[in-house]
């Protein structure tokens, strides 16, 4: 894949790099933050290393869209969204930005059929003292915020059929902390991690988008305690939470990741009313952080990646699972991924598994290669063909980022690679919460 990329000179490369010059659109004082010194390359192994965009001053880079040759990218902390002409992915330039507003997160988003689907919700680092990372990820949303402002709770839709433009047609206003994550590959329904009033972190919210510009929501399931309005209590333990981070689909399938609360496999042929199927929860004595289940329908397995969220493995080591769900009400954890051991990254900062190429319409799509972010160890490409004995073939470890975004005291200085998104001819466009977006050759 990708032989013409060979061609590429060390003068040509270079000026790429450098290519990122401050855009008009941005103000004096953001033009002056894309002065930040451009990484070195990082280490790899069947990977190259592209390109790099600080994405006009705003590095602190989540998940990615790709459409019509434009990247949409979501950001942690800066309340909005980075839109960069990709047509020369070793030349990406920022030409738009998109904000909901002041304190209102949109590091989250779906591109399909020329329409961007945006979760709106609270900047909830903003509106907490978090003395490390781990306060986000141990305890309920509803008891993370201890100083509210206001901003959008909802789900935004926009047209970017003539990009850069952003053009919102609807906006669906859902009362509470917002989303987090969705999931729409396009087609009448959007599988969302909500957070309403009276409940105590994101549960599955499904969306009708029958009319695209008054869309509806038709079915609402969470698991039992978060309902606190109906007098449902919790009965986990100080340190765990459990909440939808997201849920994929895969015909008449939902796999939900549910943090420290695990699997769901739910049967979504009425999408007005997701039936529970099975619950495989592997914590205790994992960690937890259940964050994406990714389904290979045609082997009948999902892949489960648990969010490392602790610094220097204070919780142990987090996996990446193989479940096998032939029988979809009894799955069965058959394999984890390796763990990469090159170095002592435990050392370093955060390490263990972020996210997975989710293999959306569009993009590369495989049964038996798995792409993935691993925070500080960065990328890890997976040979699956064999189930039961899953093999590293693959790796990018990105540079120690040169500065930290992230506003919470007591976090390394450390890469912190975040989402990935494969295009068909082998591109790897990975994001950074800290450190922006590389763009890099897989060579496999």
């Amino acid at each position: 894949m990708g032989d013409n990329m060979n061609t590429v000179t060390r003068r040509e490369h270079m000026k790429s790099l450098l290519g990122l010059a401050a855009l008009s659109y941005l103000p004096q004082a953001e033009r002056a933050a894309q002065e930040t010194p451009v990484p070195a390359q990082g280490i790899g192994r069947r990977i190259r290393h592209l390109a790099y965009s600080d994405l006009g001053g705003r590095p602190d880079s989540v998940q990615i869209m790709l459409n019509r040759r434009h990247l949409y990218v979501g950001h942690m902390f800066s309340n909005g969204l980075t839109i960069l002409d990709a047509a020369d992915p070793r030349r990406l330039k920022p030409v738009g930005f998109f904000t909901g507003g002041d304190f209102t997160r949109t590091h989250h988003l779906q591109v399909a059929e020329d329409m961007l689907l945006l979760a709106n919700g609270a900047n909830i680092v903003a509106m907490q003292s978090y003395d490390n990372i781990r306060g986000y990820f141990e305890n309920a949303l509803a008891d993370s915020i201890t100083n509210r402002k206001k901003f959008r709770s909802g789900l935004s839709i926009h047209d970017i059929s003539h990009p850069p433009e952003m053009k919102e047609i609807a906006f669906l206003e859902m009362p509470g902390l917002g989303i987090n994550r969705l999931w729409w590959p396009g087609g009448r329904y959007a599988y969302v991690a909500a957070h309403f009033d009276g409940f105590s972190d994101h549960i599955l919210c499904i969306v009708d988008l029958k009319n695209i510009t008054k869309p509806e929501i038709v079915s609402r399931w969470w698991l039992p305690g978060m309902n606190r309005a109906a007098g449902e209590t919790s009965t986990l333990p100080a340190g765990r939470r459990v909440a939808l981070h997201h849920m994929l689909t895969a015909g008449d399938r939902g796999y939900g990741a549910w943090r420290d609360g695990g699997l769901t496999v739910h049967d979504i042929s009425d999408p007005t009313q997701p039936k529970l199927l099975s619950r495989l929860n592997w914590s205790p004595p994992f960690p937890g952080g259940t964050h994406t289940t990714l389904p290979l329908p045609g082997r009948n397995l999902v892949i489960a990646a648990d969010e490392a969220n602790a610094e220097m493995c204070a919780k142990g080591t987090f996996y990446t699972f193989v479940v096998d769900v032939r029988t979809p009400q009894n799955p069965v954890t058959i394999a984890t991924l390796p763990t990469p051991k090159e170095r002592n990254f435990c050392a370093l900062g955060t390490f263990g598994p972020h996210n997975l190429h989710e293999n959306r319409p569009g993009s590369y799509r495989s049964e038996e290669t798995i792409f993935a972010t691993y925070n500080n160890a960065g990328v890890r490409v997976f040979d699956i063909k064999d189930a039961f004995a899953p093999k590293e073939i693959a790796f990018w470890v990105p540079p120690t980022p040169k500065r930290l975004i992230d506003p919470r005291p007591n976090v390394a200085l450390a890469a912190k690679a975040a989402d990935i998104y494969v295009t068909t001819d082998g591109l790897l466009y990975v994001s950074d919460w800290n450190a922006g977006l590389n763009v890099l050759q897989y060579e496999g």
